[in-house]
């Protein structure tokens, strides 16, 4: 069976997810929440905040493929300091990377309609998939758009 990625599919995506409270929206492409290989599509509006984590115990990649706009993938120390991270953009030439298991990492969408093609090792369990940094705002509190506007601004990703 084809599970095909349209611009028609992206566009669709893209609304949802401005449409959202968290300003962002996944696609599964996996059946079931215990695959072994989790992939799926997340679109992305500015503003949107994904706390930073890490995949440990069970140890995870996570790899993500630009599909549109522009995005940062941050890696951190276990300080909560910024220690590399690649701008995602086609335009620019750098289509993905990959995070290792037990890597600090966030996502932060630069343009509206953002969507990147993710995969993870699976299986997810809500439980133990990922481990949030105790240095970072929770989503939901206020703390979160100073953090992410802090961060767009000491990294110069504006």
């Amino acid at each position: 069976m084809l599970r095909n990625i349209t611009i028609k599919e992206l566009q669709n995506l893209e609304e949802l997810a401005k449409k959202s409270p968290r300003k962002r929206m996944n696609f599964n492409f996996h059946d079931t929440a215990g695959d072994p290989l989790q992939r799926m599509l997340h679109a992305m509006q500015p503003g949107t905040y994904v706390q930073p984590h890490k995949h440990e115990n069970p140890d995870k990649r996570e790899a993500f493929i630009v599909l549109t706009g522009r995005l940062a993938v941050l890696e951190y120390n276990d300080n909560g300091n910024v220690i590399n991270y690649i701008i995602l953009d086609r335009e620019e030439g750098n289509f993905g990377t990959e995070v290792a298991p037990r890597t600090w990492h966030s996502i932060i969408a630069l343009t509206e309609n953002s969507v990147v093609y993710e995969i993870k090792d699976g299986p997810y369990s809500p439980i133990d998939d990922k481990n949030f940094a105790k240095w970072a705002p929770r989503e939901g509190d206020a703390e979160c758009l100073p953090y992410l506007q802090d961060l767009i601004k000491k990294l110069k990703l504006e």
